[in-house]
């Protein structure tokens, strides 16, 4: 043991010494005075068990790593009480674990797996820390050795269903009871003991669903998220998971580190986490469930929030708030004849200007008459007189709706189609002439924008006879 534990121990222990000598002092003073009794004995009691508790912890510390005074260690032990808090982790929750500033917590779900497990227990076991491990039921039926190592290191064992589905979310609530009680009940089994099981557990995936919360909550389950987790179930290196572990909990300051034991990469690095932890002065804190006798640690409820102090930014700016010496009353606009430009002498008119543009307005108009509408300043269109005989416009004469060389009717084919049937006779023979001839483009212009239509056409079905 090095001085510097010995030293400590010592501080303690006269600590202690000294309110075991207050504690007297006051059951004496009582006796005497009859009074204040009810008032003096707790707060001493409870004074006496507080500092009793930390000397435990300090010699438990010093006694758990002999060789090693440079060690990690964990820092105190947190005691919940499920039926109080039924859900922690703010990746998914409102709340998570009591925590200080810098203060951690470690998780390990899937196991156990001994090739990868049982050297993160010897990572934790060299630097004297403890953590929460949520097992899995057919692991521990496969490894019942490792869950009884998990045991004996003094590590928490939760669970975390029986053979992890990625389906929580979707599936029957039946289903999902099933698989957390088989998963506990297989856990108990391998530890020989269904009391050595914590009231810990942790939805696989994360894939949370409302039914399986209330499901856990009503047989005084904790559901267990995380604050932040180091992706160490994806294929990267050890380094970049010892980065994401790192980087994401100085970015909260606190919380619940979610990692694999099952991981050959974080099993390689996890020795370094905990260096790193060490030399930037995180501490570790160890979360077992309340029983009859070990009460629940007393907190507050805002110390069940991440960042209780942090104010909330306001989504919209403040409106700022302005003195007034005085309120000036402004005068009311003058009503104004806004007529034309010449409809009022040059003299009376007053130029304002406006959007690169001058306005004329006219002279006041008097108070009890309407102005009327201002004329506008673009020109009207001119209109000239339109004079008319007696019987209005005059009426087209009839001979200009005459068709030269043709006399049509319409007449019905086999296929009920109407078609358009010309004599043909010499007048016809003519005009087909006429649009055989050189001078056939003048005669097209007669109708603007179409061609003459050739007797037949080019409509479907038989001709009539003519």
């Amino acid at each position: 043991m090095s001085a510097k534990e010995i030293f400590a121990e010592d501080a303690v222990l006269l600590g202690a010494f000294g309110v075991m000598m207050a504690v007297a002092s006051a059951v004496e003073s009582a006796n005497r005075m009859k009074t204040g009794a009810a008032r003096l004995l707790p707060r001493a009691i409870l004074a006496l068990n507080c500092l009793l508790a930390t000397a435990a912890g300090t010699l438990a510390h010093a006694a758990d790593c002999p060789g090693n005074p440079d060690a990690l260690g964990t820092s105190r032990v947190l005691v919940v009480d499920p039926t109080e808090h039924p859900r922690v982790g703010t990746m998914q929750y409102g709340q998570t674990l009591p925590l200080k500033d810098h203060e951690v917590v470690l998780t390990f779900d899937d196991g156990p797996l001994p090739a990868k497990s049982n050297k993160v227990l010897a990572a934790l076991a060299a630097q004297c820390v403890k953590a929460t491990f949520f097992t899995i039921g057919k692991m521990a039926t496969a490894y019942p050795d490792g869950v009884r190592k998990l045991r004996e290191a003094g590590h928490t064992i939760g669970t975390h269903s029986e053979s992890h589905p990625l389906s929580f979310n979707r599936m029957p609530v039946e289903q999902a009871r099933q698989q957390i009680n088989d998963g506990i009940a297989h856990t108990a089994a391998a530890l020989g003991d269904p009391n050595a099981v914590a009231p810990f557990f942790r939805i696989p995936g994360l894939l949370r669903a409302d039914g399986v919360e209330e499901y856990l909550a009503s047989r005084g389950i904790m559901t267990w998220s995380a604050d932040f987790p180091a992706d160490d179930w994806r294929h990267i290196t050890s380094a970049q998971v010892l980065h994401l572990a790192l980087s994401r909990l100085e970015a909260k300051g606190k919380g619940i580190l979610l990692l694999h034991d099952i991981q050959e990469r974080t099993a390689a690095m996890l020795p370094t986490l905990l260096r790193e932890l060490k030399s930037r002065g995180y501490h570790i804190v160890h979360v077992v469930p309340a029983t009859p006798d070990r009460p629940k640690t007393a907190t507050e409820p805002r110390d069940w929030l991440m960042h209780p102090d942090a104010a909330v930014a306001s989504a919209w700016p403040a409106i700022p708030q302005f003195a007034f010496d005085q309120t000036a009353v402004l005068a009311a606009p003058d009503v104004i004849n806004a007529t034309h430009v010449l409809a009022a002498p040059q003299s009376e008119l007053s130029a304002i200007g406006g959007r690169g543009r001058t306005v004329r307005i006219a002279h006041r108009f008097a108070a009890d008459t309407v102005p009327l509408p201002p004329e506008p300043l673009w020109p009207r269109p001119a209109v000239g007189p339109v004079s008319l005989g007696a019987d209005g416009l005059p009426a087209p004469d009839k001979t200009i709706f005459n068709l030269q060389g043709a006399e049509p009717r319409l007449t019905t084919g086999r296929n009920q189609h109407a078609q358009l049937d010309q004599h043909r006779d010499g007048a016809t023979a003519e005009r087909r002439e006429a649009m055989a001839s050189p001078a056939a483009p003048a005669l097209r212009r007669r109708l603007p924008g179409s061609s003459p239509m050739l007797p037949g056409g080019l409509q479907r079905g038989r001709l009539a006879p003519g």
